[in-house]
């Protein structure tokens, strides 16, 4: 995107995100907002439960605002995404509750338990080779005439991920820092979006592995950058596994994101057991990297009230207990 296209790229607006608000708030739970202590030092901090949601990540608000925007036309079709398990997930949910029929795309290398729920929810499961599995579904959306829904970069669900951040307002008082687990930018761009056209002095933060950092690169050099799949795999936070945000999202997140941040693996299992133990919230290692930043970074957020998004909870228990038990550095 050259400067150009960027300046003309239209950002998603407060009441694009209301509009969601309106759209599905009457099958999208109101997720609870949770005071943890910090391990360390025994300051209260709030975790925002998206675990809790349906489908057991923030994801089904953007495909539930996706699917109710549906023309009759495109819902008779049906939709179809590319997704590494929880985006798939919440389409085929959302699909169901309104009578579209779905298919979701997924990499074999997805965890089988997200490939099973996601089948389990009628959603026909097509699984491809990581490199190929986006640009399958692009190419079924064209000869079956069905509708994409993209996982992140789609204004739809940009507003649809937004209405976290309106709750998150209406649940706390004086807030002064977010904290948002970024894979493709979805959520922190609709997030962003709603808190900063309210709250302009809320410092919102992205964070993300080290393993899969290419926001953190792209963000210090100013310019949108692309890690290798090879790369990107090496991360135990499979939902975060993306090449790269989205352009609409690399868009929100250079006009309305303060910093990012990168988190070892070591300390994203930690986070997942400090949330087990004092929140008593399963979260996968994708939704624990914002709490695993107060681990690393906790000296940056001294005397601020901060509010992490925990995003999800889907991982097979045996693979989670696995890692809440093992040793940990913190």
């Amino acid at each position: 995107m050259d400067k150009t296209e960027f300046q003309e790229t239209k950002l998603v607006t407060l009441d694009d995100v209301r509009e969601a608000q309106g759209r599905i708030s009457h099958a999208c739970l109101r997720t609870p907002v949770l005071q943890v202590l910090h391990p360390a030092s025994g300051e209260p901090t709030w975790v925002k439960a998206e675990s809790l949601q349906h489908t057991g990540s923030f994801k089904f608000r953007g495909a539930m605002n996706a699917v109710a925007a549906l023309s009759g036309t495109a819902g008779d079709r049906g939709v179809v995404t590319y997704s590494a398990g929880n985006h798939g997930r919440a389409l085929a949910y959302a699909a169901r509750r309104a009578g579209v029929d779905a298919t979701v795309v997924m990499p074999h290398t997805a965890p089988q338990f997200k490939v099973d729920v996601t089948r389990a929810l009628g959603a026909t499961v097509v699984l491809r080779h990581p490199d190929e599995f986006v640009p399958h579904a692009h190419y079924l959306a064209e000869v079956q005439g069905l509708t994409l829904v993209p996982p992140y970069d789609d204004p739809l669900i940009i507003a649809g991920q937004g209405t976290a951040g309106l709750e998150l307002l209406e649940q706390t008082d004086d807030v002064d820092v977010v904290l948002v687990p970024v894979g493709g930018g979805g959520l922190i761009a609709g997030v962003a979006s709603a808190i900063k056209s309210l709250r302009p002095d809320v410092r919102i933060i992205a964070v993300e592995p080290e393993l899969a950092a290419d926001l953190a690169e792209g963000y210090a050099k100013g310019e949108r950058t692309v890690w290798s799949r090879e790369m990107t795999l090496r991360t135990i936070a499979d939902g975060l596994r993306s090449a790269a945000v989205g352009e609409l999202t690399w868009a929100h997140i250079t006009a309305l994101v303060d910093d990012v941040l990168a988190v070892s693996e070591e300390s994203i299992v930690s986070a997942m057991r400090w949330l087990a133990q004092d929140g008593k919230l399963v979260v996968e290692p994708s939704g624990a990297v914002a709490n695993a930043a107060l681990l690393e970074y906790s000296s940056e957020f001294e005397g601020r009230k901060v509010v992490t998004i925990a995003t999800g909870g889907n991982i097979d228990l045996q693979a989670y207990a696995g890692l809440i038990t093992g040793p940990s550095d913190h």
